[in-house]
């Protein structure tokens, strides 16, 4: 696989919606594997969000390094059954690169930007400022651990997080 290009050529809100898949051929599959983890039938009073401060978009690559680390960490904290993960945002818009020649006689391959709507390489999430990318529930003893995911989550995305409790916060000893 090609490496990758670095996340500044596309977290930038700046283009129209690109998200139709029905018309593009060839876009790759996100990476995230599962949205909803750990125990989903049971109910847990503690709600704690992961909000962005602005609005970005998010490689499925990043949502996927971050769901990793989140439910490693609260796995190994609460155990398999102790919480409830979900990841709240999904990676429809498509992104595109236009690949150059480049190199020795790369003057005579590449057309330059003739054409250049470039191809599908993957997906990205559009995340508005305030909106929640990322939700724990716990009980109220696991609190700590299910902030302590969230941040540790927060490093892998490209934006400044906020970790906001939205629910049963009247049960946390703060």
């Amino acid at each position: 696989m090609a490496s990758l290009r670095p996340n500044r050529c596309y977290r930038d809100v700046d283009k129209p919606p690109y998200t139709r898949k029905e018309y593009v051929k060839g876009v790759p599959q996100p990476k995230v594997v599962h949205f909803i983890m750990g125990n989903l039938s049971a109910e847990f009073p503690v709600k704690v969000n992961l909000v962005a401060t602005k609005p970005i978009q998010i490689r499925h690559n990043a949502l996927e390094a971050a769901r990793v680390a989140a439910n490693k960490y609260l796995t190994k904290m609460c155990g398999r059954l102790g919480y409830k993960f979900q990841i709240r945002t999904y990676p429809h818009q498509i992104l595109r690169e236009h690949k150059m020649a480049t190199g020795a006689g790369a003057d005579r391959i590449s057309d330059g930007m003739r054409l250049a709507f470039g191809k599908p390489i993957g997906t990205a999430a559009r995340v508005k400022e305030g909106q929640a990318i990322m939700t724990v529930w716990v009980n109220p003893d696991k609190f700590p651990a299910a902030k302590e995911a969230l941040r540790r989550a927060a490093m892998k995305l490209p934006v400044p997080c906020r970790i906001v409790i939205e629910q049963g916060k009247e049960l946390l000893k703060l």
